[in-house]
C-alpha cells in the first residue's frame, strides 16, 4: 500500500499573517497616538518606517510561503492570503504619499511675499526639524506656477477690523499660538504665529500672518512652513488659501466688503 506524505504547513504563512497583523496596529497606534500628542513627531515619522519595512516583510513571508504551496503544497493558504492582504492594506498610504510626491512640488516653505516674508516664530524649533531659509527664484517660479493662489489680500478697511477678522478666523481653526495675540492700537503692522498641524497626518508646522496698514489699504500676508519632510505635499499652500478665502467670507460677513483687487 502507498503511503500518501502528510501535508505540512508552511510556516512562512503564519509568520506572513502574524507580521502584517502586528503592523497593522502598530501603525494604527502611532498614528492615533501622534494625533492627541502622546508620540512625539520625530518618534512618530521613525515607526512609519519601521511599519512599511514589517508590512514589505509580510508580504515576502507571503511570497516564499506560496511558492512553497506551488511547488509541494503545503497549507497555509488562509494565512499567507490574510497577511498578504493586511500587508498590502498597510503599504497603501504609502503608496498614496508616493504618488502625490510625484504631483505636487518639491516645496515645504510657501509665503504670499517672495520679497519680505512674514517672520516665524522659532523659539521652540529644535535641530531635527527643517532648517528654514530664503526660497530661491527656482522654488519661487515653482510656486508661483504650482499655485497661483497663494496671494496675498488687500482691504480697504480700518486696520484693526483686518487684524480682528483674521483673529477670529484664527480662533475658530484652533491653532496653537505661539504668542498672546497683539495689541493692534496704535500700529500699522502686526504679525500673528502660530503652529499648524497637518489634516491627515497631523505633522506640525510653523505658520505667520502679517497684517500691514500701507496708508492706502491693509494688505494681509501668509506664510506656512513644514517643519519635517523634504516635501509637504501640497499641505502649506492649501493651508493658505483655505485660510485667506475663510478670513474673505469672515470681512463680508462683518462689514458687506470684499477684498480690494
Amino acid at each position: 500500500m502507498v503511503s500518501i506524505p502528510e501535508r505540512r504547513t508552511s510556516k512562512a504563512a503564519g509568520w506572513s499573517r502574524r507580521t502584517a497583523a502586528f503592523s497593522m496596529v502598530l501603525l494604527l497606534t502611532d498614528f492615533v497616538g501622534h494625533r492627541f500628542d502622546l508620540v512625539e513627531t520625530p518618534v512618530f515619522l521613525w515607526v512609519l518606517g519601521i511599519v512599511a519595512l514589517l508590512a514589505a516583510l509580510a508580504l515576502l513571508f507571503a511570497a516564499f510561503a506560496f511558492s512553497r504551496l506551488w511547488k509541494f503544497g503545503d497549507r497555509g493558504g488562509r494565512d499567507l492570503t490574510v497577511g498578504a492582504l493586511l500587508a498590502l492594506l498597510v503599504l497603501v498610504p504609502y503608496g498614496v504619499a508616493a504618488y502625490w510626491a510625484t504631483i505636487y512640488p518639491p516645496l515645504r516653505d510657501i509665503s504670499t511675499d517672495f520679497d519680505d516674508p512674514p517672520a516665524l516664530d522659532v523659539g521652540d524649533r529644535t535641530k531635527d526639524m527643517n532648517v528654514l531659509v530664503p526660497s530661491t527664484p527656482g522654488e519661487q517660479r515653482l510656486q508661483s506656477d504650482s499655485y497661483p493662489l497663494v496671494t496675498a489680500r488687500s482691504y480697504d478697511l480700518p486696520f484693526e477690523t483686518i487684524v480682528n477678522a483674521v483673529e477670529t478666523v484664527l480662533d475658530r481653526r484652533g491653532w496653537e499660538l505661539s504668542e498672546p495675540y497683539p495689541d493692534p492700537a496704535g500700529q500699522s503692522a502686526v504679525t500673528i504665529t502660530a503652529v499648524a498641524k497637518g489634516f491627515v497626518l497631523g505633522l506640525p508646522a510653523d505658520v505667520a500672518i502679517r497684517v500691514t496698514d500701507d496708508g492706502d489699504t491693509v494688505i494681509v500676508d501668509m506664510r506656512s512652513a513644514s517643519r519635517y519632510g523634504r516635501y509637504d505635499l501640497g499641505d502649506n499652500a492649501q493651508r493658505i488659501i483655505d485660510f485667506l478665502a475663510e478670513l474673505d467670507q469672515e470681512v463680508a460677513g462683518q462689514v458687506g466688503a470684499a477684498p480690494a483687487e
